[in-house]
């Protein structure tokens, strides 16, 4: 049976070195044995029990996510197979099934389509319109205080399907989801201070281990 869980962090570009330092940290708390490791070819990805897809620029992650060796091929296969993911801002966009923006439409990104759910891309403004609103989020247990939501270039939620969870709303709009061993969030929680959404993801992908090993050792 395994002793360590391994986390990798899509090293493509974004917001790397800040989840992976938040997930280590998380990995502590929970007094998790484990491993955070930045990935950046598909054969990585065939060895971590959980991905994270860091916020940054959605339209470059795509790009280069489609052109490195099959990336994008292997994330879909494990996410089928039941792999966790949590992805933030951009990670939450290449999770979607669908992506506009308000000035040019539907955008033409190559998406995981993991998510049902429609993105609108920069929902909040550009850069200089950054700021930090509290979030309730219950999922993170009812006597939480709410958490500090970073946005930066946003996306929101405009629609979701059926078998989507919401779990995190600012001003009526919708900018947390889950779906099975799915989360994104519209906020990067990795620039917040506060590793409780890693907490919940690592505890998704222990949850998830143990099962398999459970039925492993039953069958």
């Amino acid at each position: 049976m395994k002793t360590k869980v391994s986390i990798g962090i899509l090293g493509i570009q974004g917001d790397v070195e800040e989840n992976k330092t938040v997930a280590e940290e998380a990995l502590n708390h929970i007094n998790t044995k484990g491993e955070v490791r930045v990935v950046r070819h598909a054969e990585e990805i065939e060895k971590i029990d959980g991905l994270i897809i860091p916020g940054g620029e959605s339209t470059v992650m795509t790009t280069l996510a489609a052109v490195q060796g099959g990336i994008l091929h292997v994330i879909t296969r494990r996410i089928d197979g039941g792999m966790p993911v949590l992805g933030t801002c951009a990670g939450m966009i290449m999770l979607a099934k669908r992506a506009y923006d308000r000035i040019v439409g539907e955008t033409k990104q190559q998406l995981l389509s993991k998510i049902d759910i429609v993105v609108e891309r920069n929902a909040f403004g550009r850069q200089r319109d950054s700021f930090e609103a509290k979030i309730d989020m219950p999922i993170l247990g009812k006597n939480n205080n709410a958490f500090k939501g970073v946005f930066i270039r946003a996306p929101v939620v405009i629609e979701a399907g059926p078998a989507v969870e919401i779990i995190a709303q600012f001003n009526d709009k919708i900018v947390g989801v889950r779906q099975g061993n799915l989360i994104g969030t519209s906020f990067h929680p990795e620039l917040s201070g506060d590793d409780r959404i890693h907490k919940q993801f690592i505890k998704t992908v222990l949850d998830l281990r143990k099962r398999r090993e459970t039925a492993e050792v039953t069958s």
